[in-house]
């Protein structure tokens, strides 16, 4: 009986491994191909304008196909998605890897994409599944950690490839860890039965063709401006699918996605809470790098390693605060990081020309714990507010949301930058204004403080959260 136990657990941390294995290479994946993207325009004799989109369509397509990873993963095992998701991601890796063109790349890209989607909409859902309450939160944090040390690495790592090998081997390097990884996980992921249930394919289609739109303006947009009629025909179509998808799922016995796991008050305010750090936290990361070179003047490689302090503070805290929040609960956990964000954002709006880099930093460390006690203990909540059979649908509605916060919260950031900066010059202003660094110090102030309030809203929301869950106990036990 000692044995069967100890062999569970040593199973329970390897399939915990794998997961966060594969993970952490869709990140690195996403943040790694950066760097190289000025040799690849060369190489491949493409412009600029189209070369972001290696960046793109990899980004677009996990958004769009997450919620239906989800759904099969319920529906036919989660494991068995997540096997052919890193099957499908290392093929494609392979094959980017052989890429000899620009629309090669992009397709195969897109097939990676397709992978990293069909894992990340269930890794979350098999830790969930593996692990009982007492080590679902230090398991959950382990895997944010892991998430916030491939987007950390994929820069310094596709320099050092680049500086020995050429572009294709950032994509070739995934393919020997895919594969080891694909073997242990034919060993030893947990089996999921299969329902009976079907796939709404109507909802699928339309859901996909929503968010191809939706991000697609939204990244587009910031190039061409939102005044655009191509990109305001794209999110007027957007919004008409997405009703229309709503309208699809409230009909449907089996939907793709089940509007009733949002009745649940905890899983919901759960989701906008994480919606708003992700927000605020990728808005302030796209400040950072400006604020950094062109205001203080450091050079891009320190750039870079001043913008590792944060994800290696995440690291550190992210294990920590799942731990604790399996002791003490998850609830005062991220009253507590949204506060320390929300601080950590107060602090940066007083940074200006002048300011020291080592103070810069400290304002940095403090936003940055403030994310690595959040995150955990909000994923803890969102996974455990739902029964296990909609653990995959509930874990793609988690990324999805993370996704979405990347996306409008880099939107939102440069639209009230060069806004404010354009209301403080007296003309439209679309970027940094050389010799004028005082007017993106203005710009960038009234932002952070903008995050301040968002974040602050997020930190009720996490409060009345606390209180509802309170509230729900006492009922519980009077009952």
């Amino acid at each position: 009986m000692q044995k069967n136990k100890l062999a569970e657990s040593q199973n329970k941390w390897i399939t915990l491994f794998v997961v966060v294995t594969m993970s952490f290479m869709s990140c690195l994946d996403s943040s790694i191909v950066n760097v190289a993207l000025p040799v690849m325009t060369k190489e491949l004799a493409v412009p600029i304008s189209s070369i972001e989109w290696v960046v793109v369509g990899y980004l677009i397509i996990i958004c769009a196909s997450l919620l239906i990873f989800g759904r099969l993963g319920d529906m036919i095992g989660k494991s068995k998605v997540f096997k052919f998701g890193t099957a499908l991601f290392t093929t494609g890796s392979l094959l980017c890897g052989l890429s000899r063109s620009f629309v090669m790349l992009i397709g195969c890209r897109i097939i990676q994409g397709i992978g990293a989607s069909a894992y990340m909409a269930n890794n979350q859902g098999i830790i969930t599944q593996i692990f009982p309450n007492t080590e679902r939160g230090k398991a959950l944090g382990i895997l944010a950690s892991v998430v916030a040390l491939g987007t950390m690495l994929g820069p310094p790592m596709g320099g050092l490839i680049l500086s020995a090998l050429n572009w294709n081997f950032i994509f070739l390097i995934n393919v020997p860890i895919g594969m080891i990884a694909f073997a242990l996980e034919l060993k030893i992921l947990p089996k999921n039965e299969k329902t009976d249930e079907r796939m709404d394919i109507t909802g699928a289609v339309l859901f996909f063709t929503a968010t191809v739109f939706l991000f697609g303006a939204l990244i587009i947009g910031q190039k061409v401006g939102y005044s655009n009629s191509f990109i305001i025909t794209a999110i007027v179509l957007a919004v008409v699918l997405i009703i229309w998808f709503i309208r699809q799922e409230v009909k449907q016995i089996q939907p793709l996605l089940e509007l009733k796991i949002f009745k649940n008050q905890i899983f919901s305010l759960s989701l906008i809470c994480a919606l708003i750090s992700f927000i605020c936290l990728n808005a302030s990361i796209i400040l950072l790098p400006f604020y950094l070179q062109d205001t203080m003047k450091i050079s891009p490689v320190n750039a870079g390693l001043f913008m590792m302090i944060s994800p290696l503070i995440v690291t550190v805290f992210s294990p920590l605060s799942g731990a604790f929040s399996d002791r003490i609960g998850s609830g005062l956990l991220t009253v507590i990081g949204l506060l320390a964000m929300s601080g950590g954002f107060y602090l940066m709006s007083f940074l200006n020309e002048y300011s020291l880099l080592g103070r810069a930093a400290v304002f940095v460390a403090v936003m940055a714990v403030g994310q690595g006690l959040f995150q955990p203990a909000n994923n803890s909540l969102i996974m455990s507010a739902v029964p296990q059979n909609k653990l995959g649908i509930a874990g793609s509605v988690n990324s999805l949301v993370r996704n979405l916060g990347q996306v409008v919260g880099v939107t939102l950031s440069t639209t009230l930058l060069y806004s404010f900066m354009s209301q403080k010059l007296q003309r439209h202003v679309f970027d940094y204004v050389i010799g004028k660094d005082d007017i993106f110090i203005y710009g960038m102030r009234h932002v952070y403080i903008i995050l301040v309030e968002i974040c602050c809203i997020g930190g009720l929301f996490t409060l009345f959260r606390l209180y509802q869950n309170k509230y729900l106990k006492s009922l519980r036990n009077n009952d």
